[in-house]
């Protein structure tokens, strides 16, 4: 059973590294991309610059979270290259590294597995009407690439969160389905560590003029989630995301155990600030919820990791 599976929730001390902003997708939800060529690559210069003030912040994650260059690209073979010089850097410096950069070929997750101790891709929703509305101009949203992405991740026995976006014109059984593939994918392979929920959020540089997702429905998508998914599966919420402090706690009641990452910003939803581990620690105090950080990967999947990785790991485990 994962950590968060007592009266513990859960979270990540994590900082946000973007390689770029850049990304040949337009999901008319999104608040992150910039134009292809429009936004300057993170140098591994400026990185370590970054790392160096996260020395003493207790920062134990780095996730790597990009736009995406297209496969076919001249570009993709550097694009590759500095996250995966990132990752190589990160870790000399001690921290421990999660990627989410969109879907990747076998070789580049097979080599990202070696300087990552977990990964991830959310699938959002795998019904195809969306490639006719806000998918319309996002070609690697197809379903079966993205559902690719938990298959092969599972064949090299890569620790993985994948998750829903609610609120973006799927139906309430598409939810249903989308959650039942993943429980398919995680019994064969075993290797789902988290699930997100994420309620779609209006944000000021999208184009998709729909509501927030109603966020008194939440606690009932979490509770049938949990009903769906095996339990060594945890189910992740976004709290900067969820106004409603007595909503967050009936969030956490209805079975979701983890917060996420915890960063100065949030990359994806730029206009919800995160809230911080102190705030959270009193908003769930009331519940007789207890906060505590956690490391990227779960101590189940320790022994996929590679030595070296695995020291890394253990001497973060000796800390928290």
């Amino acid at each position: 059973m994962p950590l968060s599976s007592r009266n513990i929730v859960t979270y990540s001390p994590a900082y946000t590294i973007v390689p770029t902003y850049e990304c040949f997708n337009r999901c008319s939800y999104c608040n992150f991309c910039t134009e292809p060529g429009k936004s300057p690559w993170l140098t591994l210069g400026k990185a370590q610059e970054i790392f160096l003030q996260l020395k003493n912040q207790n920062i134990c994650e780095i996730l790597i979270l990009s736009g995406e260059v297209h496969p076919y690209s001249s570009r993709r073979e550097a694009w590759f290259g500095r996250i995966y010089d990132l990752c190589v850097l990160a870790l000399e410096m001690g921290f421990l590294t999660h990627t989410n950069v969109g879907p990747l070929s076998w070789s580049e997750m097979q080599k990202l597995k070696t300087v990552n101790v977990s990964m991830g891709l959310m699938l959002e929703q795998l019904t195809p009407k969306l490639l006719n509305t806000v998918h319309r101009h996002a070609p690697s949203k197809l379903p079966e690439v993205r559902s690719q992405q938990l298959q092969w991740a599972g064949e090299l026995k890569i620790p993985f969160t994948t998750g829903l976006l609610l609120g973006i014109g799927e139906t309430e059984e598409d939810w249903w389905e989308t959650l039942t593939a993943i429980s398919e994918s995680h019994s064969n392979y075993h290797h789902i560590q988290e699930v997100i929920l994420q309620p779609h959020s209006p944000g000021t540089m999208q184009t998709f003029n729909a509501p927030p997702f109603n966020p008194y429905q939440l606690p009932e998508v979490i509770a049938k989630a949990r009903e769906i998914l095996p339990i060594d599966i945890a189910i992740q919420i976004p709290p900067n995301l969820i106004k409603d402090k007595s909503w967050l706690l009936a969030c956490i009641a209805a079975g979701a155990r983890d917060l996420g990452g915890i960063s100065p910003k949030d990359e994806v939803n730029p206009d919800y600030p995160h809230l911080q581990d102190q705030e959270l620690s009193s908003i769930l105090e009331p519940g007789n919820w207890k906060l505590i950080p956690r490391l990227p990967v779960y101590p189940q999947f320790d022994h996929w990791l590679s030595a070296s990785l695995l020291q890394q790991v253990q001497k973060w485990r000796a800390r928290f």
